[in-house]
């Protein structure tokens, strides 16, 4: 990524991914939060404009966690640092928590909720995600707390059925 906030995004995703740095200059970064030499690289490019939330470009990326309990932790671990997120929602595939990094890019942290493709796949094609093909929006505060009480992932992953939805005002991550 380009950036003219340099310092505050390598910053902002060493905390988001638990990452560190396996090369930084005051030109370019590569980050880690792996074995991988770099998953994020991280290039100081001075006197950028404004993203702006009407062109085209990336809308989000995501990066897909083990298990609830590792999002659970993540969460807890980022609302520790103040990093908090812009819109938790339950696609139905995934269970996932919308960050925006210092220049605008939506994260997506999530889980799968199916125990295999075929099941998130299936999903797609059923008259519950016909209806909403966005998802169930819920508090993070609140996923946390069922999951620490020790109620079953199955239950907190199952999308409750709430009727139409469809991408305007309510999607939070325009």
């Amino acid at each position: 990524m380009r950036t003219s906030r340099y310092s505050e995004t390598v910053d902002y995703y060493k905390k988001l991914l638990n990452a560190h740095a396996t090369f930084e200059s005051p030109m370019l970064t590569f980050l880690t939060y792996d074995d991988e030499h770099h998953r994020v690289a991280v290039l100081n490019v001075p006197n950028l404009a404004p993203r702006s939330g009407g062109a085209a470009g990336v809308h989000h990326v995501a990066f897909e966690y083990n298990s609830l309990a590792d999002l659970v932790s993540t969460y807890e671990r980022l609302r520790g640092l103040n990093i908090l997120p812009v819109w938790c929602t339950n696609h139905g595939p995934t269970t996932s928590l919308y960050y925006r990094d210092p220049d605008g890019l939506n994260l997506e942290l999530q889980i799968e909720n199916f125990d295999s493709i075929e099941g998130s796949t299936a999903f797609f094609h059923s008259s519950e995600f016909a209806e909403n093909p966005i998802g169930v929006d819920f508090d993070p505060e609140e996923l946390a707390r069922r999951f620490l009480a020790g109620e079953s992932e199955a239950a907190i992953k199952a999308r409750p059925r709430t009727g139409p939805r469809a991408f305007d005002e309510t999607v939070k991550i325009q």
